[in-house]
Order: structure tokens, then C-alpha cells, then sequence
């Protein structure tokens, strides 16, 4: 899966959302919103993920599904207080995921979501015929799974537990994994099978997605020479360095251009560039490419030494 996702990243990079979770806390809000009139009847009755009105030809059920009511149920009065905190929570941990794998890969992090979700409710519609099977597959769980991921990538970084407890992440991460695990067993003791396909698949595209690609999402090395952060050179050829010559005199020729895109602060001015450690040579790798690359070291070959990715 990791080389398909680069491919995909080379070709498709481009359209990635930037600031997804902005967009993805408005979809949080419009269900919260749905949930609080008549308990999300005219979200189940016109939007839901039901396949047999889909298969009549309500066909924007497959993409309005994801509106589905909060689970929090109707926000009113101090439920309001932790409805905000939900979101900010959700912001915080987005935004940070989105920083360590880039905009493409978070991108893809809900779209694999969705399909899978969609998937699954298709599944259960065949089996059991029943057309409220859809209704429990939406966002919620796929932000919750959020969690699982900001503890898998931060495990030593604290928190406030209920406000008041330091607690790392990987802590906080087995003890939510633990309580999905409950919520899955008590689910299928009292039947509720949709219930708790709903969060299996949620979990299921976390371990899909994030340990599939574990290895090229490390954290930035703080040990990178000041040399390097200083360093501007002209873009003569070769995406991996080029040349340098007098930049003065090359106006036109871009300063820094990612080593896996291609983008350069020409195309793309609000992108920032820095140089990766632990390849051996001059590669720059622009802000959404920094943490997701394979790094680069020379091996021996007969004729002398030439580059290999790991």
C-alpha cells in the first residue's frame, strides 16, 4: 500500500484539501445540528445510508451519509461545553496528523474511511435485507479512530486527562482501544451487529492505513545542520539537488523544489522547504513531503557508489 500511495501522492498530490479538518469539524457541526431536531428523523428518512432508496434512485445518500447525527444527541444547554472541547480536541488532533503525513495522506485517511463504510453497508443491506443497516455507519467513528492515530504517532507526548490527570498518549491510546473493544463485545452480546460493524470498520481502516505506511512517517530530525537551513541553491536540473550556481544571476530559476512533487516556491509560495537528515546527499523536500518520503542513502555497487531508498 505504501507504493501505491506514492504513486497516487505523484499523480493526485495537487488536489489534496488542505486544512481538511476545518472542512470535516463543519460536517461534525451540520450532524450535531440534524441530531437535535426530532432526533435525526429527517437525516434517516431523506440522507441516511439506506441502499434500498439508493437503489430506487436517491443516489446522494452515498456522499450525504456522512452527516450522520452526532452521537452525542441533541446539544443543549452544558452539553454545549464538551460539543466545543469534542471539536477542539478533533482540531488539534487533525491538524497534527495532517503535518506528519501531508494533506494527500490525511486526505486519503477519510476516503478510504468512506468507502469502507460504504462498503460495508452494502454488505450488510445484502445479507440481511434490512434497510436501516446503513444508518449506523457515518463520520463519528472514523474521527474517533483519529485518536487511535494521534496516540500511535505521539505516544510520549502528555495530556490533561479529564482536565486534570498528565497521561502520555499511548496510555490514553490502550485505554480507548480498550473501551472500543468493550463497546464491540457488548454490541454483539445484545445484537446489535450494525453497532458494532460500524466500529470494526472504523478500526479497521486505522490498522490498514496507518501500519501499512509506519515506515516512511517518522518524525523530523531537530539534528539537521544550520548549514542546511540556510542553504539556497538554483534549480538546473535533476529534482533531487541539481546544481547550484549564482542565484543572483538566475532570478528565474526556483531556490528550493521538492524532491517528490516537483512544487517549488514558485508555484507554490506558501509552501515551505527543508532538508532531510538522514538522506545522504542534497535533497529538499517541500512541508507535505518532509515526514511521508522514503530517505535516501548511497549503497556500493561496482561501479562505485549510487542511491537506494529504505
Amino acid at each position: 500500500m505504501e507504493k501505491f500511495l506514492n504513486r497516487m501522492e505523484r499523480k493526485f498530490g495537487k488536489y489534496a484539501i488542505h486544512n481538511l479538518m476545518f472542512y470535516i469539524i463543519g460536517v461534525y457541526v451540520v450532524g450535531a445540528i440534524l441530531g437535535m431536531f426530532d432526533g435525526g428523523a429527517f437525516y434517516y428518512q431523506y440522507l441516511s445510508l439506506d441502499f434500498s432508496a439508493i437503489l430506487r434512485g436517491q443516489v446522494w445518500r452515498i456522499i450525504t451519509f456522512i452527516l450522520a447525527p452526532d452521537t452525542l444527541g441533541s446539544v443543549k444547554g452544558f452539553n454545549v461545553f464538551f460539543f466545543l472541547i469534542t471539536l477542539y480536541f478533533y482540531w488539534i488532533i487533525g491538524r497534527n496528523l495532517e503535518n506528519v503525513w501531508g494533506a494527500f495522506r490525511f486526505n486519503m485517511y477519510y476516503l478510504s474511511g468512506i468507502l469502507l463504510n460504504i462498503v460495508a453497508a452494502l454488505i450488510m443491506y445484502l445479507i440481511t435485507k434490512d434497510p436501516t443497516a446503513g444508518w449506523y455507519f457515518g463520520m463519528n467513528f472514523i474521527n474517533q479512530s483519529l485518536l487511535l492515530a494521534f496516540c500511535a504517532m505521539f505516544p510520549d507526548n502528555m495530556v490533561l486527562f479529564m482536565f486534570v490527570i498528565p497521561l502520555k498518549m499511548k496510555y490514553l491510546g490502550i485505554f480507548y482501544g480498550a473501551m472500543l473493544a468493550l463497546n464491540i463485545i457488548q454490541a454483539l452480546v445484545a445484537g446489535s451487529w450494525y453497532y458494532a460493524v460500524a466500529i470494526i470498520v472504523a478500526l479497521a481502516n486505522f490498522f490498514l492505513f496507518f501500519f501499512s505506511s509506519r515506515k516512511s512517517v517518522r518524525p523530523f530530525s531537530s539534528k539537521i545542520n544550520s548549514w542546511k537551513r540556510r542553504q539556497f541553491h538554483s534549480y538546473t536540473g535533476g529534482a533531487t539537488g541539481g546544481s547550484t550556481g549564482n542565484v543572483g544571476a538566475n532570478t528565474h530559476f526556483a531556490r528550493h523544489r521538492c524532491a517528490i512533487c516537483g512544487r517549488t516556491e514558485i508555484s507554490d509560495p506558501d509552501l515551505e522547504f527543508r532538508f532531510c537528515s538522514k538522506c545522504e546527499g542534497n535533497y529538499e523536500y517541500c512541508s507535505d513531503h518532509l515526514y511521508t518520503h522514503q530517505h535516501i542513502q548511497k549503497v556500493k555497487t561496482e561501479s562505485g557508489f549510487g542511491p537506494d531508498t529504505k
